[in-house]
């Protein structure tokens, strides 16, 4: 058995004091943390981009969003958004899944917009949504970017955004379904 004290890293293979060599497998189980720095854009719209989040709507609902994130051990940095659409930028915790994420926070939200709007529970988020990662050193950029969606929108609508930030990060979207 080999003790974590002999254990120094050099070229090559990892090595022991004692002249024993240690496979890599062995070496990250007495690794004892993950580091990882995952900065998430996540971007989805009302069904069908109706215009439902009013102003009033909107400070509250981005409240229960960062509320959301949190919960599922996420840390928020930024929740925006206009009538039809909210952005999120968070970081998302090396143990939960993206999808998870995705699903609790457009699942919890939309069950408490119903509850606001009262009588009218026809309200849904989108199907689908777009997530991107992005590099720390981007994350004050993403962070006004989302702070500064009233002002974005007064001159783009919400598809030629998100066509945008798809063609920004490389992804191909086909029309007849990314806009469900």
């Amino acid at each position: 058995m080999f003790r974590r004290e002999k254990i120094s890293r050099a070229e090559g293979p990892h090595e022991c004091k004692t002249s024993c060599v240690l496979p890599d497998s062995l070496l990250l189980s007495i690794m004892p943390q993950s580091l990882v720095s995952n900065c998430i854009h996540l971007v989805f719209s009302t069904k069908n981009r109706e215009a439902r989040l009013t102003s009033e709507l909107r400070p509250p609902l981005f409240a229960v969003l960062a509320n959301l994130v949190k919960d599922q051990k996420g840390f928020i940095h930024k929740v925006g958004g206009v009538d039809d659409h909210v952005h999120l930028a968070f970081q998302l915790h090396p143990t939960v899944a993206l999808s998870k994420m995705v699903q609790v926070v457009k699942s919890e939200s939309s069950k408490w917009i119903k509850e606001q709007l009262g009588s009218s529970k026809d309200f849904a988020w989108q199907k689908g949504y777009g997530a991107f990662s992005v590099g720390k050193s981007q994350e004050v950029d993403l962070i006004q970017y989302v702070e500064n969606q009233e002002r974005h929108h007064k001159r783009e609508s919400f598809e030629d955004e998100f066509r945008g930030l798809c063609d920004r990060y490389g992804i191909e979207i086909d029309e007849r379904y990314v806009w469900e």
